[in-house]
């Protein structure tokens, strides 16, 4: 491993907001140098610090903003801020054509029960148990879905263009880390997509199901919704009053 004094560069640095969470601690939300050779992509340092790119929205350099392609400069000050997904700066933003404005997303083989939380919730959420990291990057590219993944390595993909490094390892709390962090509380629809297979809930003639329902649930229960994909029969059984406490406290959490 060479040393710092070997570089013969050396730029300064400064990571802001939830960016400072990649960060180990002598480098958090406080300026730190970064020597170098040569004229690296900003983007490849970036990621030598083991920051994801996906991460990041924002770099100004000397007070001016840049894309990932600009090459690092001797005593250049850099500024690095998180995406901006609640609010449009892409006036002064480089980084990408245009930010996301329809949360989709497609979720890695770890954050299953994040993804029936996001689809109790209404939201667009692909998810299997088997997918390879390749499948997904794939799939978000085409069908500009954000990638929700524990594995940073996914993140760091250069065909990667938005991603989301989940934090916390609960699942409670990763459904409200996404809905803040993609500011989502205002599209939230419950009981809009099937839990099981993300298609959408539509109502359903009761008459035409009869022979699917259990005899007590077709004798006490006269409203019933319909998956259009897979065909799962929902209904507002023992278990809907806890999912629609469950929602009221996330609405109410933000």
């Amino acid at each position: 491993m060479q040393m710092d004094h070997e570089y013969s560069k050396t730029a300064k640095f400064r990571f802001y907001e939830e960016l400072n969470d990649f960060l180990p601690f002598d480098k958090k939300k406080t300026p730190f140098s970064y020597h170098f050779d040569g004229t690296p992509r900003i983007r490849d340092v970036i990621e030598a610090i083991d920051v994801p790119h996906t991460e990041v929205d924002l770099i100004l350099v000397n007070g001016k903003s840049v894309g990932f392609d600009y090459h690092l400069l001797h005593r250049d000050r850099v500024s690095i801020y998180p995406v901006f997904e609640s609010l449009d700066i892409s006036p002064i933003v480089l980084l990408r054509k245009k930010p996301l404005r329809k949360s989709t997303f497609i979720l890695d083989v770890h954050l299953g029960r994040l993804a029936k939380s996001l689809r109790m919730l209404g939201f667009d959420s692909f998810y299997r148990n088997d997918y390879e990291d390749s499948e997904i990057i794939s799939i978000s590219l085409k069908e500009k879905r954000i990638i929700l993944t524990r594995d940073r390595g996914v993140l760091k993909r250069k065909a990667v263009t938005h991603g989301y490094w989940i934090k916390s390892t609960r699942p409670e709390k990763q459904i409200q880390e996404v809905l803040r962090r993609f500011d989502l509380f205002s599209q939230i629809r419950p009981f809009h997509r099937c839990m099981m297979c993300n298609g959408i809930i539509n109502k359903i003639d009761k008459s035409t199901k009869m022979h699917e329902l259990p005899t007590a649930t077709a004798l006490y229960y006269k409203e019933f919704n319909g998956c259009l994909t897979c065909g799962r029969i929902y209904w507002k059984g023992s278990h809907y009053n806890k999912m629609l406490a469950r929602i009221n406290e996330l609405v109410n959490s933000q």
